[in-house]
């Protein structure tokens, strides 16, 4: 009998995982315009990179351009805004040579490490521009271990991106300082505060030099103090991820969960009062751009951090140079010695380690106002995509989250299941109500007044509520809040998806198995799984735990006969 010779496959070892849309970074790209084949486009051609490595030309480029600090007591800082022609040379430095792709988390899986994702992108070209930013990435760990809660969750190492586990995020109304999230976009600047120096010029009168004495004088300048939420555009992004894929560019997008958001008591002095202090602005003025010390990489260009906040903001009280966060200096990773809260607008806005104001005409230029943190509408994407179509993200939106229980959890619970959370409305409005549904959203209950933290203009609301539930198997908690202004949140998640992945203010909705042992079926298993030893999960675990007697169910056939008589 002949043995036939088995056929060659041409499937790939993973292949179920890719034809299932579980490694989607994989798949070729289906071009079906008229006359088209399929683009294979993975894994990426290094040869057909813009960035073709040139060793001996990056080199001859860095031998000579290695960047220096400029100010004494500055460590990790660069100053690249002054210096145009050291921009081009660092440019040129990162584009003569070819970097390894920064690993795909979206489609790929996530690691289950923390770090959770290493930013081994960032550390090779802050590595390869060489001087005061070859070793920020080491430095700045060493940052965040000394000043970190040992229990922060790292998202991405460097730049370091983190939040607190979901137990801590509400442990408190006001969140301690170890424990509030961290979203940096270069190495952590170490400066002197006997060595600072704040400048502010442009459009105003008088242009000024203010040493922290001079910014902390007490006669000249009124202290305020105010407790601020601050919350990242990226809180909640998990769930636009899980649902679709957006924003892929160099920018690590963190796959943030519910805990970027934090509230803190900060002290310092109100900006307007240092415009004033300048003779005020002139020439029609309209924007203040706000330079943080920390280096950073937009399309292999480099800068400082740069964001502008429109006067309007600021003349209003509402921007804040702070250098005490909860009654204590601000900590290094957040911003020592000075830096802005804005209140009510996103995190980004709320530059650390400030250095430098400019009144300025229009909002700025720099890559962080004008190319990132855009909303952008649905039709929009990575190969249509202009900043121009984008929405500048500043005030937030209202939003909510479940902390506990988390999704995919079971739940044993008398008829009710104790859940805690989050509310947070942006824009000086505030949380006024909460409402926790436990059927997908048909049904809703109101967190009484009672079990939510004091209300505040800037402020988050921490809340906990025994939602009732009947059921038995799988539900889905949803929570939503409402502001007083009555804005609330869309009901799903494709009503706020955007190519950013910015700003999940969808209602949250987690997934959870109810067990209500108020039931007496219920109460009668779970007697059997501890009679037998059973260990009670993982819930799709089979556990042999012994059912109905052959005598019970023979007696139920003869009571209720399967089939129906003719």
């Amino acid at each position: 009998m002949e043995i036939r010779k088995k056929s060659a496959s041409s499937n790939r070892p993973d292949e179920w995982m890719i034809e299932q849309g579980m490694a989607a970074h994989k798949l070729p790209i289906l071009d079906q315009s008229a006359g088209k084949e399929t683009i294979k486009v993975f894994p990426p051609n290094p040869t057909r990179s813009p960035r073709i490595k040139r060793r001996f030309e990056r080199l001859a480029i860095a031998a000579n351009s290695s960047p220096v600090n400029e100010k004494a007591g500055w460590g990790i800082y660069v100053e690249w805004e002054d210096y145009p022609d050291k921009k081009d040379k660092a440019h040129k430095i990162l584009t003569s040579q070819t970097f390894p792709p920064c690993p795909d988390f979206q489609w790929g899986p996530i690691p289950g490490t923390n770090p959770v994702l290493p930013g081994d992108d960032f550390k090779a070209w802050h590595t390869a521009i060489g001087g005061e930013l070859a070793s920020a990435a080491d430095d700045s760990w060493r940052t965040v271990l000394k000043e970190k809660h040992p229990d922060m969750l790292h998202l991405l190492q460097f730049p370091y991106n983190g939040e607190p586990p979901k137990r801590l995020v509400t442990s408190k109304a006001i969140t301690p300082n170890s424990l509030h999230f961290v979203r940096n976009h270069g190495g952590i600047p170490l400066i002197d505060p006997d060595e600072f120096e704040l400048k502010l010029d442009g459009m105003v009168k008088y242009p000024k030099k203010y040493t922290m004495d001079d910014l902390m004088d007490e006669s000249k300048f009124p202290r305020m103090e105010k407790t601020i939420t601050v919350q990242c555009s990226g809180t909640r992004r998990i769930e636009q991820i899980s649902m679709y894929a957006g924003q892929g560019d160099e920018v690590p997008q963190a796959p943030w969960a519910e805990g970027a958001i934090g509230t803190a008591r900060y002290k310092g002095i109100s900006l307007k009062k240092v415009i004033k202090d300048c003779g005020g602005l002139i020439k029609n003025a309209k924007h203040l751009e706000l330079y943080g010390a920390e280096t950073y990489v937009k399309d292999l260009h480099v800068s400082n951090y740069v964001v502008s906040v429109p006067w309007s903001k600021v003349k209003a009280n509402e921007v804040i140079l702070a250098w005490e966060m909860n009654g204590e200096p601000l900590p290094k990773i957040h911003g020592y010695p000075l830096r802005v809260i804005v209140m009510g607008y996103i995190g980004a806005r709320s530059v650390k380690w400030l250095y430098r104001i400019k009144a300025i005409k229009n909002s700025s230029l720099a890559p962080v106002q004008a190319r990132e943190y855009l909303y952008f509408n649905q039709q929009v994407g990575k190969y249509n995509q202009r900043p121009i179509d984008g929405i500048q993200i500043q005030e937030m939106p209202v939003s909510s989250a479940i902390m506990s229980p988390w999704t995919n959890q079971v739940v044993m619970h008398d008829g009710k299941i104790h859940c805690k959370g989050w509310a947070y409305s942006g824009g000086g409005r505030w949380p006024e109500r909460v409402e926790l549904s436990a059927d997908g959203g048909f049904s809703w209950y109101a967190v009484p007044e009672e079990q939510l933290s004091k209300k505040g203009k800037w402020s988050w609301r921490t809340w906990e509520f025994d939602l009732p539930c009947d059921v038995e198997g799988w539900i889905e908690i949803v929570c939503r809040c409402w502001d007083n202004s009555l804005n609330t949140q869309p009901l799903n998640v494709r009503a706020a998806w955007n190519w950013g992945l910015h700003v999940t203010s969808s209602a949250h909705r987690i997934k959870v198995y109810s067990v209500n042992k108020t039931r007496k079926l219920t109460q009668q298993k779970l007697a059997q799984f501890e009679q037998n030893e059973v260990d009670l999960a993982p819930l799709t675990r089979y556990d042999p735990v012994p059912g109905l007697t052959d005598e019970e169910l023979s007696k139920y056939n003869e009571a209720h006969p399967r089939d129906a008589d003719d």
